[in-house]
């Protein structure tokens, strides 16, 4: 843990001679951390803006990781960019960040975690030293709350009560300086914002024209950006920067492509059902189809049956009637024979009658 150092005004190169773009974006989390570590006014600037202090607010600033300028750092050294502890009794963790890895919230709260963990053997909970994390990201973190400045606390969902003012967490959206509000405008957040974002050196003179504060941190941007050993660094994370939005486009493509075969399976799944489905209806429609037929089977049958019952019945009533006219005709012939007979009887009692008279 150090005391903050200030540069000498005559020792720094005039930034007002540089033109074209800037070689690295304040964006460049190492330039960043050097920016304000090595330039006191211009981090307490940067805190006043931030905080909604007066300078005069500010007693005492020490950098709580500092690092050797030059040297070659580790994943693990940029852990955090910048720890201050600010008038001896609050800590402040500063945190630029441009790519999305797609976990910010939980990194973010992780930072602001393990720094509110400060106490040591045998303090009281209650001399805990409170800890606000300010994030500076150069993504949409929340692209359907789209906001500039974003503050972040525990609160009762309830009633709004606020649990602690001792865990804040905030969020400076590069990417949305155009919603800044009239308040952040006012301490000049935007302007810090801009100056982070921007990527010309014109545009970097206009925002430190009127701002002292602005014109310390350009004046030392200048100068580190001018050193081999800085340079050096800066390209170092700028490298570290490529690869990982490669590795995250090489994620996202092979998600896509993950994705896209899930889809193209669960489509063939679906087609496959489908036609299990359209081969499981056009067998009961066949089975439907032979019912029908045994029906149809069934029914000529017994249409036959009842033909041939029908020709067996014409048949004996037929022959019924050809006994009946049979009968007849033979009851006819007896009815004949015994009129006849009738007939003859009857001249037999005449002749006998005439022959009694005589």
């Amino acid at each position: 843990m150090t005391k903050q150092s200030t540069i000498s005004n005559a020792s720094i190169p005039n930034y007002l001679h540089a033109t074209g773009k800037v070689r690295y974006r304040m964006t460049n989390d190492y330039l960043f951390r050097a920016v304000f570590q090595t330039n006191q006014k211009a981090l307490t600037g940067l805190l006043c803006s931030l905080l909604h202090l007066r300078p005069e607010d500010i007693s005492d600033i020490t950098i709580r990781n500092p690092i050797v300028l030059g040297e070659t750092l580790d994943e693990k050294t940029f852990i955090l960019d910048i720890s201050v502890l600010l008038n001896q009794n609050h800590i402040i963790n500063l945190e630029m960040q441009i790519v999305n890895e797609g976990s910010w919230p939980e990194r973010s709260l992780s930072y602001l975690c393990r720094t509110f963990d400060n106490l040591t053997k045998g303090d009281s909970y209650s001399n805990v030293t409170p800890v606000t994390q300010i994030c500076f990201l150069d993504f949409d973190l929340f692209p359907e709350f789209p906001e500039f400045y974003a503050t972040y606390k525990m609160l009762n969902i309830k009633n709004n009560h606020l649990y602690s003012d001792k865990f804040v967490l905030s969020v400076i959206n590069l990417n949305q300086i155009t919603l800044a509000t009239e308040e952040d405008k006012k301490n000049h957040i935007d302007d810090w914002a801009a100056l982070f974002r921007t990527t010309e050196w014109e545009e970097i003179k206009m925002l430190a024209q009127n701002n002292e504060y602005i014109k310390e941190a350009t004046n030392t941007m200048y100068m580190l950006s001018e050193e081999d050993r800085i340079r050096q660094q800066c390209e170092s994370r700028e490298e570290y920067y490529r690869m990982q939005r490669y590795h995250k486009n090489l994620e996202e493509k092979v998600k896509n492509l993950e994705e896209q075969a899930k889809a193209s399976e669960e489509k063939a799944k679906a087609s496959e059902e489908k036609a299990k489905a359209s081969e499981e209806k056009a067998k009961a429609s066949e089975e439907k189809a032979k019912a029908s037929e045994e029906k149809a089977r069934q029914a000529t049958e017994a249409i036959a049956q009842a033909e041939a019952m029908m020709t067996q019945a014409k048949k004996v009533e037929s022959e019924a009637a050809q006994k009946i006219a049979n009968a007849e005709a033979k009851q006819e012939a007896l009815l004949a024979e015994l009129l006849s007979l009738r007939k003859e009887l009857e001249a037999h009692k005449n002749i006998k009658i005439s022959h009694i008279s005589e």
